[in-house]
């Protein structure tokens, strides 16, 4: 699984730290990690929380990706960007029981972490063990395992909603500011990670496009 890394500006201090305990946890059971920042509060590119849910929602629809970790202060922010995007199922984890629960009963494609509220002393022995809960053995098993098959079919259901409430995600990047989509798409290396690993040649063309059709 290719797991996407996205911090945004008020934690970019925090990238080294968070990246260090998901790479120590997921590589060693097979994941690949991808680092799309911010890497430090220095950088040109300064994404906020609306940018992190519109640069998960082209990597998990491009195929570019096929989990984000993301967050923000509380993580809130980020957690309600993500959703507001088409095929984008994230959840709120502050502890490893959180982490555990979301991926057996929603068993979705995304979290946001809080890098700012409880993060303290041990803070990155927390993330490994939330990190661990969600990248290690199968997820979507359900929880109590008698449950199981009824939280498969409401996964379903839920997936079925998003879609008749949502747009493609085409007409998303059409429709959202253009500023915005250039800003979330200016980090140092994303055009580097993402444009080789895309699997979705309309999302590629669109953003390729975006620096070509800026106004003068």
């Amino acid at each position: 699984m290719k797991i996407a890394l996205i911090i945004e500006n008020s934690q970019a201090a925090k990238n080294g730290i968070v990246h260090e305990a998901l790479t120590s946890v997921a590589e060693p059971l097979g994941h690949e990690v991808v680092n799309y920042g911010m890497y430090t509060p220095e950088d040109a590119a300064h994404l906020t929380y609306p940018m992190n849910g519109l640069l998960a929602g082209i990597l998990l629809n491009s195929g570019a990706a096929d989990f984000v970790v993301t967050g923000c202060g509380t993580g809130t922010g980020s957690m309600l960007a993500c959703n507001a995007m088409p095929g984008v199922f994230c959840g709120l984890i502050i502890d490893p029981t959180d982490a555990f629960l979301f991926a057996q009963i929603n068993d979705g494609n995304a979290v946001a972490l809080p890098y700012a509220k409880g993060f303290g002393w041990a803070a990155e022995l927390n993330l490994q063990d939330c990190f661990r809960k969600l990248f290690d053995g199968e997820s979507g098993l359900g929880y109590p395992k008698e449950r199981a098959a009824v939280m498969k079919k409401n996964r379903g259901i839920l997936a079925d909603l998003k879609a008749a409430t949502c747009h493609d995600m085409v007409s998303v990047l059409k429709n959202v500011d253009q500023d915005l989509l250039r800003t979330a798409i200016s980090g140092e290396h994303f055009a580097e990670y993402f444009y080789p690993a895309s699997k979705d040649d309309a999302i590629s063309a669109y953003l390729k496009g975006l620096n070509a059709n800026a106004p003068a």
